[in-house]
């Protein structure tokens, strides 16, 4: 008989378990992702993420399950409901708090109900969903999003009352490219040289970028990866910290396997560096900084460096993270990302219904318009470069 529990810890859970289910999906949903976050406080009641994750169990058997988390704000999202929750207390609705299905501060696409292999996972997908929404209803709470989930999880959660809400992302895709000339040859002839003369300024500049995964990063670089971030941060007025040193020395620890860290040095010297989460052929930018600015780093760091490791990996897709126009004009044309919305209240989810339906409509339009004027040109021959 099937039995739903509320883990307010992932220590409440196997590892093992837990990671089976996972498989190959999203390396954010692993045990030792989530565990890092919680121990090193990154996520908690102190940060407005507290820690409520689903289980369903078969006897004693882990067969489904969803990270969820009670959320006091609606911080370090990236789908932005600042609106939703403006009008729902205009009209005497306590939005906070919020139920939230998502991988902690991490705007990437992946599964988010997770199930045994095997299993009926339709059925599973069904029962957790509807669990959340019984468990917002009863206890007086708002809402309930799933943020960044899959196709085959839009659908169900479609059929039982969510809202469909459709963002976009930049994203690079690996056409069989077998070097990274390949991949520059469906520029643009000046996009391409422009490119190309960003990535020789680095030489000129005596800059050496390298990409390190694995066992081949040292355990001594991973606190001036924090310090990087910290570095970038501390240079935005907006820019607010969620993370902590803790939590990279965990996946040191932890998740190294999983980490490919792009690391540039100027005549020896540690200058600037990504963080970056690969897994099943897909490589995730997440974090990047610098301590000296030079000119056209962060193009040749955060996206020529990491687009040459996935040709080489034969990775299929790269994920950079939110926002950016700029990516566009480096070959990541832009992709659809789903979340799914309930609320308790069906004054408030008509009136994001109607809000939604308008949006899908507006980005889909966006979509189309964006990759019809893409950089890369992949239904006519390169073009000959004047170099």
């Amino acid at each position: 008989m099937l039995q739903v529990k509320v883990l307010q810890s992932m220590l409440d859970v196997d590892e093992a378990q837990w990671d089976a289910l996972v498989g190959t999906g999203s390396p954010f949903l692993e045990w030792a992702w989530l565990s890092s976050m919680e121990e090193a406080r990154c996520v908690g009641t102190r940060t407005g993420w507290q820690p409520q994750h689903l289980a369903v169990f078969d006897d004693n058997r882990l067969v489904a399950a969803c990270p969820l988390y009670l959320k006091g704000n609606s911080m370090g999202e990236f789908v932005f409901d600042h609106s939703w929750a403006d009008a729902a207390e205009r009209a005497g609705i306590s939005y906070y708090p919020k139920m939230l299905v998502a991988a902690p501060f991490t705007p990437a696409t992946g599964i988010r109900f997770l199930t045994a292999p095997g299993a009926d996972r339709p059925v599973l997908v069904r029962l957790l969903g509807q669990t959340l929404q019984e468990v917002c209803q009863q206890n007086q709470l708002s809402s309930v999003h799933v943020n960044f989930c899959l196709e085959d999880e839009t659908e169900i959660l479609g059929e039982i009352g969510y809202l469909k809400r459709v963002g976009l992302q930049y994203q690079w895709l690996n056409y069989g490219y077998r070097a990274f000339e390949d991949y520059l040859a469906h520029f643009r002839t000046k996009r391409r040289n422009q490119i190309k003369r960003e990535m020789r300024e680095m030489g000129d500049q005596g800059i050496e970028i390298t990409a390190l995964s694995g066992d081949a990063i040292p355990d001594d670089l991973v606190p001036r990866m924090f310090s990087l971030y910290k570095t970038h941060l501390d240079k935005l007025y907006w820019g607010r910290q969620y993370l902590q040193a803790r939590f990279f020395d965990l996946l040191g620890q932890r998740f190294k396997r999983n980490l490919c860290f792009v690391v540039a040095h100027q005549r020896g010297e540690l200058v600037a560096g990504t963080f970056n989460v690969q897994k099943s052929g897909v490589m995730y930018g997440r974090y990047w900084g610098a301590f000296r600015e030079v000119r056209h780093l962060h193009f040749n760091v955060c996206y020529y460096a990491a687009i040459q490791h996935c040709i080489q990996n034969g990775f299929a897709r790269f994920e950079p993270g939110a926002g950016g126009d700029f990516k566009r004009l480096r070959g990541f044309d832009p992709q659809p990302t789903v979340s799914m919305h309930f609320f308790a209240d069906e004054r408030l989810g008509a009136a994001v219904g109607r809000f939604l339906e308008r949006e899908r409509e507006q980005m889909h339009k966006t979509i189309d318009y964006l990759h019809d004027e893409s950089e890369l040109k992949h239904e006519s021959p390169p073009e000959e470069s004047d170099e």
